[in-house]
């Protein structure tokens, strides 16, 4: 059995908006992040996730939470993280980048990083553990059901 480990950006700006991407190969809107690549670390696999997807140089504050999607054997890390460097920057996995108000997501923002946005509006310190069920996002997308 093989797990897949994910690891995802929560940036936000000086006015509490989440920065999200929307994917080039469907129409989700996403927080910056993906799976790691051998022999990295989840804090180094978000860094270099964010720049791949929206061009910024991002430090990790701290850890967010750890959710663990048992239907898919996968895990996912969710970082609180800040711009040091750049400005955002169109990619081939993002053709669309901006900041959101958590009350004006786009309605088709991937349920799962919405919970995991607020959670991390919602934690103090401590680090969210939960598991998420329910269809993966891009498979809602791709029958029209979100």
């Amino acid at each position: 059995m093989t797990f897949k480990i994910g690891t995802f950006a929560i940036i936000f700006d000086d006015q509490k908006r989440v920065l999200l991407c929307h994917r080039r190969d469907c129409d989700l809107w996403n927080l910056p992040g993906g799976g790691l690549e051998s022999g990295e670390s989840p804090w180094t696999g978000v860094i270099r996730e964010v720049i791949e997807e929206v061009g910024l140089e991002v430090e990790v504050v701290k850890l967010l939470g750890v959710y663990s999607k048992t239907e898919k054997d996968e895990i996912v890390f969710s970082f609180l993280c800040k711009v040091i460097n750049g400005q955002t920057t169109l990619t081939d996995e993002a053709d669309k980048i901006d900041y959101f108000a958590i009350d004006e997501l786009p309605t088709n923002t991937s349920s799962k990083q919405v919970e995991r946005i607020k959670d991390a509006l919602d934690t103090q310190s401590a680090v969210v553990l939960k598991t998420q069920a329910g269809a993966p996002s891009i498979n809602l997308v791709k029958h029209g059901k979100l």
